[in-house]
């Protein structure tokens, strides 16, 4: 069975290597009829990306990878507004990275006995 590939050149004369659309010579991103839409997505990303940036320079957030990040993120939900629905998404969501935070030291701590041990033998390696 042969498969079909977008008829699209890209910038540098290449032959764009995605899938067609169904009954279609392009891929999604160079049908023609679906220019209006994908453009819309792309910008729709940008502008995801960009808020975020903002979002975490304004509040000074670099991510839940330690227990202090999630501890002023507790802090931080305490001091929003008087509203059970905003403290106890944010609750949620630092009990799950605590969690996070928890199975990635046993991962660490399982690697580390692992790395003492060594390699385990299997049953047909014993014979």
């Amino acid at each position: 069975m042969v498969s079909r590939t977008c008829k699209s050149r890209k910038e540098n004369g290449e032959q764009c290597h995605a899938a067609p659309l169904r009954d279609r010579d392009f891929c999604l991103f160079h049908d023609p009829e679906h220019l209006e839409t994908v453009q819309a997505a792309r910008s729709a990303g940008g502008q995801r990306r960009k808020r975020e940036a903002t979002l975490a320079t304004a509040f000074d957030f670099e991510g839940l990878t330690s227990v202090p990040q999630i501890r002023r993120l507790a802090y931080d939900a305490l001091s929003l507004d008087n509203n059970i629905n905003r403290v106890r998404a944010l609750g949620y969501l630092a009990q799950v990275a605590v969690t996070l935070l928890e199975k990635g030291e046993l991962e660490k701590k399982v690697n580390a006995v692992e790395a003492a041990v060594g390699p385990r033998s299997t049953k047909k390696e014993r014979r």
